[in-house]
């Protein structure tokens, strides 16, 4: 049966089509809404544009078939098998899409707003700007699957692997990703607003830009953000007080002037703090954040030093010494500028400032420190 005989006999009513082959058919444009293709052949199709609304398509093969700007609303897909298929731009709402093949398939822009995709094989699938909102994905195998620029609000990825996930630029806002696995996943740049990520794997992801803005973290708390401008120096003690107890400003015109915020020598007494050196590493994600940033970098390292230090009892009004080591020399000044925020000029610590060959996990800046507080 040709394309026409086939499209007359559907203008004439017939709708059940089950378990014939008709690979490679040409249908582009056709509106074949409600029609029943269980367990039909139809691979290498040509099917984009077509209108398929609440189509039966149970164990229907559409493998490498295009279904480009296909309608597909509404569809009852179950056991469907559309690997390495084109569904680009696709509407797929409201499908019933369960035990579907959906491996190598690209989705791209493709609309799946409430489908039903449990049991769902996506290896090797595509669904960059794809729209999820709605969708449940729990315990689906997501791994190195591209989500990049997603929408995938308020969709729940619970206990579902995304290992090498892409996920850059995703809209992740209020998803529910408990005990996900996102090892390797590149979540650079991806919104994670009031996301709940308790319990998730996040070994090697990366977060670079991603905007995780009262997101739950792994640990089950609300994820703060490195000190903000105006919390700086915001500390128990005053800083007259600490002064007067601990340490005491050197300066002399017989050596050099300091060339940043820092002084030339500081006189303490009581009990020392050795804080080991820090560098980018945001505590909630275990991983380097703003590896291209040099003063984001700075911001995160002084916001670990400052956390050490309360929980030594101490405050960045107590440091005596710091040691300030960059990978680029150049960016004294840009270090600098941030550094000032935390110690101001008249009382800030000694410090020495060291070029080195190369910094841990490739960093840019690390910051060591020694504190004195009454003993």
């Amino acid at each position: 049966m040709d394309a026409e005989e086939f499209l007359e006999r559907y203008a004439a009513g017939t709708r059940q089509f089950h378990k014939g082959n008709r690979q490679g058919i040409d249908l582009k444009g056709a509106d074949l809404s409600e029609i029943d293709l269980f367990g039909a052949n139809w691979n290498g199709a040509d099917l984009s544009e077509a209108t398929l609304i609440r189509a039966k398509l149970n164990s229907t093969s559409l493998s490498r078939a295009s279904l480009t700007n296909a309608n597909l609303s509404g569809i009852e897909g179950s056991s469907i098998n559309l690997s390495w298929a084109d569904l680009s731009d696709a509407d797929l709402s409201y499908a019933n899409l369960s035990n579907a093949n959906l491996s190598g398939a690209d989705f791209t822009r493709a609309n799946f707003t409430q489908v039903k995709l449990t049991e769902v094989n996506f290896s090797g699938a595509n669904l960059q700007k794809a729209k999820l909102r709605g969708v449940t994905l729990e315990k689906c195998d997501l791994s190195e699957v591209n989500l990049a620029e997603a929408d995938l609000v308020r969709v729940s990825l619970e206990r579902a692997s995304l290992n090498k996930a892409c996920l850059q630029g995703a809209n992740l806002e209020r998803a529910c990703l408990l005990y996900a696995n996102l090892m390797m996943a590149n979540l650079n740049g991806a919104n994670l607003k009031k996301a709940n990520l308790t319990g998730a794997n996040i070994y090697g992801a990366t977060f670079k830009d991603a905007d995780l803005t009262g997101a739950i973290m792994p640990d089950g708390e609300v994820y703060k953000p490195i000190a903000s401008q105006l919390e700086i120096g915001k500390q128990e003690t005053s800083l007259e007080k600490v002064i007067s107890m601990t340490r005491k400003v050197i300066n002399t015109d017989n050596a050099p002037a300091p060339v940043g915020p820092y002084n030339q020598a500081i006189a303490a007494s009581g009990q020392f703090v050795f804080v080991a050196g820090q560098i980018a590493i945001d505590p909630r994600l275990g991983d380097v954040v703003y590896t291209d940033d040099v003063k984001k970098q700075t911001e995160q390292v002084l916001a670990n030093l400052e956390a050490i230090l309360t929980a030594a009892g101490a405050t960045f009004q107590d440091v005596v010494k710091t040691t300030v080591f960059l990978a680029d020399m150049n960016d004294f000044a840009a270090v600098n500028a941030v550094y000032a925020k935390y110690f101001p000029e008249d009382t800030a610590p000694a410090r020495a400032c060291v070029q080195v060959s190369r910094l841990p996990k490739d960093v840019l800046v690390e910051i060591d420190a020694i504190a004195v507080i009454s003993g």
